[in-house]
């Protein structure tokens, strides 16, 4: 597991960029709403009614998706 419910929201999606679709299918898109800046995954999933639990699991799964497709691409990349 990379992404922890203590992390920061901002923080997360610009390391991992492919879990902004997540923060926003769960209904929480308003990155540059101020708060994003200091809250921690958890606080941000209880305010819109969200299991933070399962928003982390959702969030390591993209990133996880998005490592595996990574490395295959590395296997056929131009020599």
């Amino acid at each position: 597991m990379k992404i922890t419910k203590d992390m920061n929201i901002i923080e997360v999606v610009q390391r991992y960029p492919d879990t902004m679709m997540v923060f926003m299918y769960a209904g929480m898109g308003c990155f540059g709403c101020h708060a994003a800046h200091y809250e921690n995954i958890e606080q941000g999933a209880l305010v819109h009614g969200i299991d933070p639990d399962k928003l982390v699991e959702a969030l390591n799964e993209v990133v996880e998706a998005s490592d595996e497709a990574d490395v295959e691409l590395a296997g056929v990349a131009a020599k």
